[in-house]
């Protein structure tokens, strides 16, 4: 297992705060957050190619706080591949075998077996150069494997690909880790990669973990503000709560339990509030009348806004539902928001919110 202890790493104009962290033997874990959040910095701390202020790491039980980054056994896989241009693909693969010390024979099996798995065979005396960014992407992989290590880390591997070729490695990674008993440690600014490939995560904002947990739970339940926008939750309001009742503005909305609190955040995602013609009726519903004010079309799926009172929600609908409702500006419609769809930002400072 992996397991950081108040990671602290000070640099100029930036913090990565006191850090804690447990990962499973042969977890897939993810660091989610958006650019400059210092998940690339969790990764070099835990490879030992960035120097940290304080705290305390162990792999397997092992300290490796002080180590060299050859003898704590770990694999980076970088967004750039970092692979050497003038090697062949098995000159680059069995490049870091030098400064370990490992059977050959074993190594050359281990290896075979390897590049066999990522489809890289007919490739081994070809010229990185004249690689497309998928296969390219697979050589770092194998070359991060080769030494056969009980940590591989991934900063964002699938970033610098086209759509085609990311989807090919999202598929080779989570094959590679079904069939290995590696734990793999991946940054990545995307929720959809995490969601796919992982079953935990931690959100890092700022050199801070906002929350750790299952992918669900995180996307589901978010803990925080930051949290809740990064997973999309367009709705979010400032409310008052008494027992099962959320007043936000002048709209009343019911709850599933009481939140425990006077003050807080409300957030509700906008794939959860449903839209129809008529008027809803049924438990755990909260229903509406409201107006259209804006339909925005994304490709796939179109953002609408519908007033409620003195609040703005926004709406996530299909292509289909848009035409058989026939959607257009100021038009009225019926909304309906389920309990148990909504929930509740506790651990936010909401004191200068204008909650009425």
């Amino acid at each position: 297992m992996i397991k950081i202890d108040s990671l602290r790493i000070e640099l100029a104009g930036f913090t990565l705060q006191d850090i804690d962290l447990s990962i499973q033997d042969g977890e897939f874990f993810t660091l989610l957050g958006p650019t400059g959040a210092g998940k690339t910095l969790v990764l070099e701390a835990i490879a030992g190619v960035t120097p940290i202020t304080s705290g305390r790491i162990w792999v397997k039980g092992r300290d490796i706080t002080h180590l060299s980054p050859e003898q704590r056994g770990i694999g980076i896989v970088y967004q750039d591949y970092a692979l050497f241009p003038h090697l062949s693909v098995l000159e680059n693969i069995t490049y870091g075998l030098r400064y370990h010390k490992a059977d050959l024979q074993a190594s050359r099996k281990w290896i075979k077996k390897l590049m066999a798995q990522l489809g890289l065979q007919a490739l081994s005396q070809r010229s990185i150069r004249h690689l497309s960014g998928g296969e390219k992407q697979r050589v770092a992989l194998a070359r991060a494997l080769a030494v056969n290590p009980s940590v591989l880390l991934l900063d964002e591997p699938l970033s610098a690909l086209d759509p085609n070729f990311r989807e090919e490695i999202r598929e080779v990674l989570k094959k590679l880790h079904q069939r290995l008993e590696t734990t793999f440690l991946m940054v990545t600014h995307d929720f959809a990669e995490a969601l796919f490939l992982s079953e935990r995560t931690a959100v890092l904002n700022r050199g801070n973990i906002e929350q750790v947990g299952r992918i669900s739970e995180v996307f589901r339940h978010p803990a925080t503000l930051f949290v809740a926008e990064f997973m999309g939750m367009k709705n979010i309001f400032p409310a008052i709560f008494k027992d099962t009742k959320a007043l936000v503005e002048n709209v009343g909305l019911d709850l599933e339990v009481p939140p425990g609190i006077h003050k807080g955040l409300l957030a509700i995602r906008p794939e959860d509030i449903i839209i129809r013609k008529k008027k809803f009726s049924g438990n755990g519903m909260n229903a509406f009348q409201g107006k259209v004010l804006d339909v925005i079309d994304r490709g796939p799926y179109n953002d609408v806004s519908v007033r409620i009172g003195d609040v703005i929600f926004s709406a996530m609908l299909g292509k289909n539902d848009l035409f058989e409702l026939d959607l257009r500006n100021g038009k009225d419609v019926h909304i309906s928001i389920p309990a148990s769809a909504i929930h509740v930002l506790k651990n936010q400072d909401i004191s200068n919110s204008d909650t009425g």
